[in-house]
């Protein structure tokens, strides 16, 4: 499919909140009907796909999942990069003052590690 790779470039560096990862199923699910059609069933009537339905024809590989991965393939190569790149100094800086009172913005580093300990619950 064309349309995913258009959609994720550059999900790697991506902090999504939940309402962005809900636009994207949503855009998927939406992509995934326009392909696959409504189907006729025996009795005459059309129907569309269902979400479940939708996800087995996907194998379960949502959009999510594939950006979490390319998240994770992008974390471990900035783990492995030389101290002296730009990418490892500031994925590593520490900032001196602290966070304001509001809500905390999302972290990238924060993110990675629960696409991490999601990945080892299900046992991949």
């Amino acid at each position: 499919m064309l349309i995913r790779p258009i959609v994720t470039y550059g999900c790697e560096t991506w902090a999504m909140t939940v309402t962005e990862q809900n636009h994207l199923l949503i855009f998927e699910r939406w992509v995934l009907r326009k392909i696959y059609r409504p189907t006729q069933d025996n009795d005459g009537t059309w129907s569309i796909k269902t979400n479940e339905e939708l996800e087995i024809l996907i194998k379960k590989e949502t959009i999510l999942r594939f950006i979490k991965s390319q998240r994770l393939c992008w974390a471990a190569h900035v783990i492995r990069m030389d101290t002296i790149r730009t990418v490892k100094k500031l994925t590593e800086w520490e900032p001196c003052l602290s966070r304001p009172v509001r809500r905390p913005r999302l972290r990238w580093l924060e993110q990675v590690e629960e696409d991490e300990s999601e990945k080892l619950e299900r046992g991949v």
